[in-house]
C-alpha cells in the first residue's frame, strides 16, 4: 500500500471549550448567545468569537476559544502540556466521556463557572460519515492507526473511529501530537486498518 491509498486529512485540534447555554450566560451575561468567528471543518461546528480563561491548581491559560453551538454539557479539551501548566493533568478520553474527570474553573468577562467535571485530553480520533466508514470497511468505536510521513514521520496507534451522518472525514489530534509529527495545514495521513 502506498501513501496515496487510504488517505485521511489531518487536523490539529487546539485547546477549546464546549459550553451549555447556561454556562455561556454565567460567563457572558444573561441571554447571551455565542457569535460565529469562523466555520470549522466539521459541519455545523464553529469557532466562536468568545474566549475565556481556564484557571487550574497551579496556573491559568488565557483566551481559550469556545466552540459552538452550545451543547448539553460543558467540556474543556486541552493537551497534556496545557494540563501540566494548569496543574491538572487530564485523563485521555473520547469527547463526551466526562464521568469521573476533573473539574476546572472558567473565568469570563461577566462571571466564573466552576465545572465539577469535564477536563479532558481528547483521544485521537477520526470523524467520518456512515458512507465514508462503509468505504473504509470500518465500524464506530473501532481502533485503527494512522501513519504520518515527512521529516518527523510516525504512526499514531489507538485512533478511535467516530461515525455520524454530519461528520466529514478528518483525523484529529491535539497540539502536542501535531508538533511531535510536524503536521502542517493540508497534510494527510495513511489509515492503517
Amino acid at each position: 500500500m502506498n501513501k496515496t491509498q487510504n488517505k485521511v486529512p489531518v487536523e490539529i485540534s487546539a485547546r477549546h471549550i464546549h459550553l451549555t447555554q447556561e454556562n455561556v450566560e454565567k460567563l457572558f451575561g444573561q441571554g447571551y448567545k455565542l457569535t460565529k468567528l469562523k466555520d470549522l471543518s466539521q459541519p455545523e461546528q464553529f469557532a466562536a468569537r468568545e474566549i475565556v480563561d481556564i484557571v487550574g491548581l497551579k496556573g491559568e491559560i488565557k483566551n481559550v476559544r469556545i466552540i459552538g453551538p452550545c451543547r448539553l454539557f460543558s467540556q474543556v479539551e486541552i493537551s497534556m502540556t496545557d494540563g501540566r501548566k494548569l496543574g491538572d493533568v487530564p485523563p485521555v478520553r473520547v469527547s463526551g466521556d466526562i464521568i469521573g474527570t476533573p473539574g476546572v474553573l472558567l473565568r469570563g468577562p461577566k462571571g466564573e463557572v466552576r465545572l465539577d467535571k469535564g477536563l479532558i485530553c481528547a483521544l485521537r480520533h477520526i470523524h467520518m460519515s456512515p458512507k465514508e466508514a462503509a468505504n473504509f470497511g470500518l465500524q464506530a468505536k473501532q481502533r485503527v492507526s494512522v501513519e504520518i510521513f515527512g521529516s518527523r514521520a510516525l504512526i499514531f496507534k489507538d485512533v478511535i473511529i467516530r461515525i455520524h451522518p454530519s461528520f466529514k472525514l478528518s483525523f484529529q489530534i491535539d497540539t502536542d501530537e501535531g508538533n511531535a509529527a510536524d503536521v502542517g495545514l493540508g497534510d494527510y495521513g495513511k489509515l492503517i486498518i
